[in-house]
């Protein structure tokens, strides 16, 4: 007699699992905006520090323009983060957008004309104040586009994979258009592409209604927000360790084109190949998360992969070989974005709605925030000590925060059980107390 097969709903299995929050149209519409939209930002990324080098050959003036294009993030972070959780993410993401779209257009029509490095900082600082809305807007949006939580960490993630395949196309498409055409074309195509990503936008139905919070004080919404990221263990750890990686680590992509160009003797088909392949790195860090089941063991993933990035930039500091430098960058953008997504994971998962856009807020100080001021500082290490050993004594930093996490992990999982726990995430811990509880309570009279 053949067995009774199991009554009531079979998730999905094998890829499909991995694709689970695609289920949910809103965020499928998202998904594909994004990705249009996401290749041209990585286009204008390639072409804006190509743009700079070439008309200066600088180091400083390099990191000067990291600088400015995220400085606004850090310093306005934090309040966006309280405006997030007061508007409508929906509406707030149309307008960052659109705003985002123009900045664009502004800057092919400069470049396909005649621009300076200062037409080229000041449109910088607009976007990185754009950019200090639509970062926490989108981020806590995704919450907003999958109607079950168990799907949020596989959104994150799909999410990841869909930056890294940009990351991935974006510079190769970039290297040959400049090549072409030069950097203009790039600017102009980064504009045309935000229109996918506005009438994905537009053509959502059936958002969530988001109760909106108590309008306390600015100043009291602030200290609110503070007085979490500071007093939770697992918020704070993973912050701190983000906002170190991301000030001596992730500005390795302004140091990029002296790679490409001096230390390696390539040109812009160089620098996309390096980019391309950190790219790689980072999609298959993406593509691994996707595939996890669950939160669970991301806090000890995060320091591995800090480590993982920090190894990868000491090795492709030393490198002078083409051969050898792709895959340690490939190396170095794996842990990058493992350690990004593992920490966004985290903390959208432990956040209650109400503070959400203020954690957010926290995070992409953490993250874009503190690039800025990494930008400047490798910009100028590399005028005086040079790009490698830079990049060399910046992977060392990344090593060693990822040591001081490790010391830090058992705190870390002691203060994060009880919410796990609470959101049905330790079901076995959870039916173990339960069954205590039974055994412990006395026979009723």
């Amino acid at each position: 007699m053949a067995a009774a097969t199991p009554s009531g709903p079979v998730g999905p299995t094998g890829w499909r699992f991995a694709l689970r929050a695609l289920r949910h149209r809103n965020y499928r519409l998202f998904f594909g905006g994004q990705g249009i939209s996401l290749i041209g930002t990585w286009m204008t990324r390639i072409a804006t520090g190509w743009l700079v080098y070439r008309l200066t050959g600088s180091a400083i003036l390099l990191g000067v323009v990291g600088f400015a294009g995220q400085v606004p993030t850090f310093l306005a972070a934090p309040f966006a983060g309280v405006w997030v959780d007061r508007w409508n993410r929906h509406r707030v993401l149309v307008a960052t957008q659109t705003l985002a779209m123009l900045q664009s257009f502004g800057l092919a029509v400069l470049a396909l004309t005649h621009i300076t490095i200062p037409e080229i900082i000041g449109l910088s600082v607009f976007q990185g104040l754009i950019n200090a809305f639509d970062m926490p807007a989108r981020q806590t949006f995704l919450v907003d586009l999958v109607e079950q939580r168990e799907d949020l960490g596989n959104a994150i993630a799909l999410n990841s994979s869909l930056v890294n395949v940009a990351r991935l196309l974006g510079p190769a498409i970039a290297g040959v258009i400049i090549a072409l055409w030069g950097e203009g074309y790039c600017f102009l195509m980064d504009g045309f592409s935000y229109l996918a990503v506005i009438v994905s936008l537009l053509a959502m139905r059936r958002l969530p209604r988001r109760a909106r919070p108590a309008r306390a004080g600015m100043l009291t919404a602030l200290r609110e927000g503070w007085n979490y990221v500071s007093g939770f263990a697992p918020a704070r750890a993973l912050l701190l360790l983000l906002a170190l990686v991301s000030l001596v680590g992730m500005p390795y992509s302004v140091l990029m084109p002296i790679f490409a160009g001096t230390v390696l003797h390539g040109g812009p088909h160089t620098f996309g190949f390096l980019m391309g392949a950190a790219g790689c790195g980072a999609l298959v860090a993406a593509i691994r998360l996707a595939a996890r089941k669950s939160v669970r063991g991301l806090t000890r993933l995060v320091p591995i992969s800090a480590a993982m990035f920090g190894a990868g930039l000491v090795g492709f500091g030393l490198s002078r070989w083409l051969w050898l430098s792709l895959p340690l960058i490939f190396l170095a953008g794996m842990g990058m974005i493992q350690q990004m997504a593992s920490t966004n994971t985290i903390l959208q998962t432990v956040a209650g709605e109400q503070m959400r856009g203020r954690v957010m807020s926290y995070y992409t100080m953490a993250f874009v925030g503190m690039a800025p001021w990494g930008s400047l500082l490798a910009g100028t290490l590399a005028s005086r000590i040079g790009a490698p050993h830079t990049l060399l004594l910046n992977g060392t930093c990344c090593l060693l925060g990822a040591a001081w996490f490790m010391t830090r992990l058992p705190s870390v999982r002691a203060a994060i059980r009880p919410v796990y726990q609470e959101l049905g995430i330790l079901p076995e811990l959870t039916r173990g107390l339960e069954a205590a509880a039974v055994l412990t309570t006395p026979p009723e009279e």
